[in-house]
């Protein structure tokens, strides 16, 4: 798939720590989330383990015990630590979204994200239309107008665009459309790694405009025209997804 300035994009929420039971929660979350570590397999045992990460049981025990509260994994007496399928992962969880991009994220993965975004976007918009006070209503397009700057990098943009549904969802007044952030932030940044509207000034500006349609709707409180420019914003990036992702296996 194509890349571009994207690929080491920061994401502030999640996926990177530091810490040594951030780093080894996040090495042995990828391999589940790329299939190394098979769904219903046995984890390695602690002393490989401890030799493998150089930590301490302490640690080692503390990132297995973060693994096991997002639903990856489940220790066994006399059996192991077992890999659970996917079914019981949280999937909104921060980390394990992050942990998806990394991997490099399925068709399938990348589907049911967008039909996630057009279940609840659409809805947030509906509900920021009739509910957003006027100091939101200036933060949208404060977002927009950055979208539409020249010359901007790739980042810059999908940053800016993160910003914007985010402030959509405050709008909302609904605490739970604030809490799938992370959702929208993966969804957006796995997009434009695959198709960005950056440098492309004709697609550029069409995303702008379609994203001022939804702010203008927000701002004359018309909640069905929010949802449908919504989703058609939701759906384009879809398209163009798909359009980039048929041209690679056509190259193929």
């Amino acid at each position: 798939m194509p890349r571009n300035d994207l690929t080491n994009y920061d994401f502030r929420t999640a996926g990177h720590s530091h810490t040594h039971h951030g780093h080894v929660m996040r090495a042995l979350g990828l391999r589940i989330i790329s299939g190394d570590y098979a769904e219903n397999s046995i984890l390695p045992g602690d002393a490989e383990l401890f030799e493998r990460f150089g930590v301490s049981r302490t640690v080692l025990r503390e990132a297995l015990k973060t693994l096991a509260a997002k639903g990856l994994i489940q220790p066994r007496a006399k059996i192991g630590t077992h890999v659970l399928e996917r079914s019981h992962w949280n999937l909104f969880d921060p980390d394990i979204l992050v942990w998806h991009f990394e991997a490099g994220p399925t068709p399938e993965f990348l589907s049911s994200l967008l039909e996630m975004r057009l279940a609840l976007e659409p809805e947030a918009a509906g509900l920021a239309a009739r509910r957003r006070t006027a100091a939101q209503l200036e933060i949208l397009y404060k977002w927009v107008d950055r979208m539409g700057e020249a010359g901007q990098a790739a980042s810059s943009f999908v940053d800016s665009d993160l910003q914007f549904h985010i402030a959509i969802a405050d709008a909302s007044h609904n605490p739970f459309m604030r809490s799938i952030s992370a959702l929208i932030e993966v969804a957006l940044v796995t997009t434009f790694t695959i198709s960005s509207p950056i440098p492309n000034p004709e697609r550029h500006s069409y995303s702008v405009a379609r994203h001022r349609a939804i702010a203008d709707s927000i701002r004359d409180r018309n909640v069905s025209a929010a949802k449908k420019a919504m989703r058609g914003v939701i759906e384009d990036g879809a398209e163009r997804v798909l359009a980039a992702t048929k041209g690679v296996q056509n190259a193929d």
